[in-house]
C-alpha cells in the first residue's frame, strides 16, 4: 500500500504541494490564535481535597490570598506618616479593582504583627485576585505593572515589589515565553549548520525544516480547536516547537539517506520514490505511533498541565508522520537527484552509504559482547543512583532565579517576617460548626500538634493547645455556612514537615462530625504526589502494553519488546538520576544559576514520557533495518552490523540535532524547564550512542537467535498482520522496474545482497 502510495504521489506531486500549502495557511490563521486560548497552572488535581477546599473557601470567604504587595519604607519604619499614607493609598487603588480583587488585607487596615517585618521597615498587602488560572494570571499581571516600579504614583516614600502564586505565575509565564525565544534563537541557526554537514547539500538540509515546520502549525491549529473546548496549557507550545523540529529532522533524516540509497542502487527516481515510501515510510509511520502511545500516558493523569502535553506531543508525532509520508515523497519526486544540490566541497557522495565507524563499533561489541555491555551497565547504573534519595514538589517561586522580583519577595517573607502568614494550611468545613466551642476546640486540638506555631479562627487564636489572650477572633473566618482555619507552620510549605502537617490534621476527628478540608500549598503537594503517584503504574502498564504489542507487531518477537522495555528504562533511569543529582542534590546548580530544590513532579513524568518516546524513535529506526536484513535470511552477526552500519549516522546524527535543540533550554531562566531540556537531551545522547551502539548489539548478540523468538500461536498471528518491512520480496509491475527489469534484481544489486529492498505484502 505504502508503495502505491509512493508512486501515487510522484505523480501528482505537484497537486500534493498545492493542497499543503493551502492547508498550512488555514493552519497558520487558526493556530496564530492559539496562544490566547492556552492557560497557566494546570498543576493541581481538580478531584483532590485540597482542590475542593480551595472552592470552598473561593465560595464562602472569597478566596485565598494569591497576590502579595511587599512594601519597602525608604525611610524609617512602616508605621511613619509617609509611608503609612502611601501604605493606605496603595490598598484602597486595589480594593478599588473590584472587576479583578474581591479583597485586600493591609497591614495599615488590620494592623496584624505577621504583616509586618521583625524590623519594622517592611509590611505586606495581601491580595486575592479572582478568575481562573488564566485570569488571575492576566489580572495580576495588569495590577503589578500599575502599583510596582517608577510608575506606581505611591511618592518617594516607599518601594513596592510583587509576589505570591499569582507573581511567581505571571514571571514564570513570561519566562517561558522569553526562553522560549531564546532557545529556538540559539538551536535553530546552529541546527540549520549541524544540517548542512549531515545532509552535505543545502536542498537536503531544508527538507526537515519545512517537514517541521509543517508539523509545528499545524499542532498550533489544534491547540487552538482543543483550547476552545478544554483547559490546555500554555507550555505545551514549548514542547510542540522543540518536538516538531526534533521528529521533522529524524524523519527527513531517514526518509533522506533512504532515497539517496535507492539512487545510488540504480532506481530511477519514480521508483526510488515509492520504494523509500514503502519502507522508510512504513518505519516513520511505526515509530510516530510508538511516541504518540508513550504520550497517551499521559492522558491518564487528571492534571491539565499534563494532559496538555499529550495533546500537543500526539498531534506533532503524528502530523510529522503524515507529512513526512506524503509531503516529502513529493518534494523528493521534483527534487530528484538535484536532492543533492548545492553540495558543499567537504561533504560525502551523497549515496547513503553505510557507516564505516558505527559498522567497526558493532562488529567490536558483537566480538566481545560482555566485555562491551558491562562497563556501559555499570556507568548507567552509578548514574541513576541518585534516584534512590529523590524527593518531589510542585512549582514555587524557587523555580526562577533569585534575582526575579517575585523570587525576592518570597526569600523576603521567609527571612524577615514571624510566622510567615502567607505560607500556611487552610482548613475550612463545609457545614457551620454549632458553636463557639467546637471552633475553638478544633482549633485548640490543630494548634497542639508539632510544628504549628498558631492556629486563627473565628474564635480567637490559639499556640500549643491554649488561647493567645488577650484575642476574640477573626469574625471574618466564620459565617452561617462554614468555619476557615489559618494554620500557621514553622517549616517551609514545600518541606517534608510541613506534608506531614497535613496528613496529621488530616487525621483528626472531624469537628462535630462536620467534613474539614484542608488545603494551601502543602495540601496541593501532598494531594499532586499522591495523584500522580496513584496514576503513575497505569500510565506505566499502558506504555508498556502498548509498546509491547507494537514492536511485537513490528518484529514477530516476543524477546525483541522486552528487551527494548529493559535497556529504555535503563537509559531513562540514568538520565533522571543526573538531573537529580544537579537539581535537588545542587551539584553544578552553580553553574546553571538555579536552586536546588525538590524535583518537579509532573516535569519529571513529562520528562518520562517524552524521552521514552523518543528512544522508542531510535528503537525502530535500528530494529526495523535489522528486521529487514533477517528476513532476508541474514546471519545474526551480520544483521545486527549491518543493521547499525546503515542506521547508525542516521539515529546519532538525528540524536545530535534533536539534543541541541533540547539543550537551548539550559539557557531557561525557570529551573524546571532546564531540568526538561538538559535531561531528555541527555537521555537522548544516551540512547543514541550507549543503547544503540553498545546495548542493542550485546544483548541480541548475547540472546542469539532466541532474540526472534515467540510462541507458535503468535508466529501465525504475526504473518496475518504483522507490520514489519522485511519478508517477501515486493513484486513490481514489470513497466514500473527500473531499467526495464521485472521483479528480480534491481540495477547496482547482486544476488544475495543484504541491502536489497524488500518490502512485505500482507493479504
Amino acid at each position: 500500500m505504502l508503495y502505491k502510495l509512493g508512486g501515487l504521489v510522484h505523480r501528482r506531486a505537484r497537486l500534493v504541494l498545492i493542497v499543503t500549502g493551502l492547508l498550512l495557511v488555514v493552519a497558520a490563521v487558526v493556530g496564530v490564535n492559539a496562544f490566547g486560548k492556552l492557560q497557566g497552572g494546570g498543576f493541581d488535581d481538580p478531584n483532590s481535597a485540597s482542590n475542593r477546599a480551595a472552592k470552598q473557601i473561593d465560595a464562602q470567604f472569597g478566596g485565598r490570598d494569591n497576590l502579595i504587595f511587599l512594601v519597602h519604607a525608604n525611610a524609617g519604619t512602616v508605621d511613619s506618616a509617609a509611608v503609612r499614607a502611601a501604605g493606605t493609598q496603595l490598598t484602597q487603588d486595589l480594593a478599588a479593582h473590584a472587576d479583578s480583587v474581591d479583597r485586600v488585607t493591609s497591614y495599615w487596615a488590620t494592623p496584624v504583627p505577621a504583616l509586618r517585618s521583625r524590623d519594622g521597615t517592611q509590611a505586606l498587602v495581601l491580595v486575592h485576585v479572582i478568575g481562573g488560572d488564566k485570569d488571575v494570571t492576566s489580572r495580576a499581571k495588569a495590577l503589578i505593572a500599575d502599583y510596582t516600579g517608577p510608575g506606581a504614583h505611591l511618592g518617594n516614600a516607599v518601594t513596592v515589589s510583587a509576589g505570591g502564586d499569582a507573581a511567581v505565575n505571571v514571571q514564570v509565564t513570561n519566562q517561558v515565553g522569553k526562553s522560549l525565544a531564546i532557545a529556538e534563537s540559539i538551536a535553530v541557526p546552529l541546527i540549520l549548520i549541524l544540517l548542512l554537514f549531515a545532509f552535505g547539500s543545502v536542498v537536503a538540509a531544508l527538507l526537515p525544516l519545512a517537514i517541521g515546520g509543517i508539523a509545528i502549525l499545524a499542532t498550533f491549529a489544534e491547540l487552538f480547536i482543543l483550547g476552545s473546548i478544554t483547559d490546555v496549557s500554555v507550555y505545551s507550545i514549548s514542547l510542540t516547537t522543540q518536538l516538531g523540529l526534533g521528529l521533522g529532522i529524524d524523519y527527513a533524516l531517514l526518509m533522506v539517506s533512504r532515497f539517496r540509497e535507492q539512487l545510488a542502487a540504480g532506481d530511477d527516481v519514480k521508483s526510488a520514490v515509492a520504494r523509500t515510501t514503502a519502507t522508510a515510510g512504513r518505519t516513520i509511520l511505526f515509530s510516530a505511533t510508538t511516541v504518540a502511545v508513550a504520550l497517551t500516558a499521559l492522558l491518564v493523569f487528571p492534571q491539565y498541565f499534563l494532559r496538555s502535553f499529550a495533546y500537543a506531543g500526539i498531534g506533532v508525532a503524528l502530523i510529522a508522520a503524515l507529512a513526512t509520508v506524503f509531503v516529502m515523497p513529493a518534494l523528493l519526486s521534483l527534487l530528484g537527484t538535484r536532492v543533492n544540490a548545492g553540495r558543499l566541497p567537504w561533504a560525502a557522495s551523497g549515496r547513503g552509504d553505510a557507516s564505516r565507524f558505527w559498522e567497526r563499533i558493532a562488529g567490536g561489541v558483537t566480538r566481545r559482547p560482555v566485555v562491551a555491555a558491562l562497563p556501559v551497565v555499570a556507568v548507567l547504573l552509578i548514574a541513576a543512583s541518585p534516584l534512590l534519595k529523590v524527593t518531589f514538589g510542585t512549582p514555587d517561586a524557587t523555580v526562577l532565579r533569585p534575582g526575579m522580583s517575585s523570587r525576592q519577595v518570597s526569600d523576603t517573607i521567609a527571612a524577615d517576617f514571624a510566622g510567615n502568614a502567607t505560607s500556611t494550611i487552610d482548613v475550612v468545613t463545609t457545614a457551620p460548626l454549632p458553636s463557639s466551642t467546637a471552633v475553638s476546640g478544633y482549633a485548640r486540638e490543630m494548634s497542639s500538634l508539632p510544628g504549628v506555631v498558631r492556629v486563627d479562627s473565628s474564635a480567637g487564636t490559639f499556640a500549643s493547645g491554649h488561647p493567645v489572650a488577650p484575642d476574640p477572633g477573626d469574625p471574618a473566618l466564620g459565617n452561617a455556612a462554614a468555619q476557615r482555619f489559618s494554620v500557621t507552620i514553622n517549616a517551609a510549605s514545600d518541606s517534608q514537615t510541613a506534608q506531614n502537617l497535613v496528613t496529621s490534621i488530616r487525621a483528626l476527628p472531624n469537628p462535630d462530625g462536620v467534613t474539614a478540608l484542608v488545603g494551601g500549598p502543602s495540601a496541593d503537594l501532598v494531594d499532586s504526589k499522591s495523584s500522580i503517584a496513584g496514576n503513575l503504574p497505569w500510565a506505566a502498564l499502558i506504555v508498556a502494553l502498548a509498546t509491547f504489542v507494537l514492536l511485537f507487531l513490528f518484529t514477530g518477537s516476543v524477546i525483541q519488546p522486552l528487551r527494548a522495555l529493559v535497556v529504555n528504562g535503563l537509559s531513562l533511569s540514568a538520565a533522571l538520576g543526573v538531573m537529580t543529582w544537579i537539581f535537588q542534590q545542587g551539584h553544578l546548580a552553580s553553574w546553571i544559576d538555579v536552586t536546588a530544590r525538590p524535583m518537579d513532579t509532573s516535569m519529571t513524568v513529562l520528562l518520562l514520557c517524552i524521552a521514552f518516546g523518543l528512544s522508542m524513535d531510535y528503537e525502530v529506526f535500528l530494529t526495523s533495518r535489522i528486521k529487514e536484513l533477517h528476513d532476508q535470511g541474514a546471519d545474526l552477526r551480520t544483521t545486527v552490523v549491518q543493521g547499525l552500519a546503515r542506521t547508525g549516522r542516521i539515529v546519532s546524527t538525528a540524536a545530535g540535532l534533536l539534543a541541541v535543540s533540547l539543550f537551548a533550554f539550559g539557557t531557561s531562566t525557570v529551573s524546571f524547564l532546564q531540568m526538561f531540556g538538559l535531561g531528555a537531551g541527555l537521555a537522548v545522547l544516551i540512547d543514541a550512542t550507549l543503547i544503540r551502539g553498545v546495548l542493542v548489539p550485546a544483548v541480541t548478540k548475547l540472546v542469539g537467535d532466541g532474540i526472534w523468538y515467540a510462541p507458535a500461536p503468535l508466529r501465525w498471528l504475526h504473518r496475518r498482520v504483522g507490520l514489519s518491512e522485511g519478508g517477501a520480496p515486493l513484486l513490481l509491475d514489470p513497466a514500473e522496474a527500473p531499467h526495464g527489469q521485472g521483479d528480480g534484481p534491481r540495477g547496482g544489486e547482486q544476488a544475495g545482497d543484504h541491502e536489497a529492498q524488500r518490502v512485505d505484502v500482507h493479504p
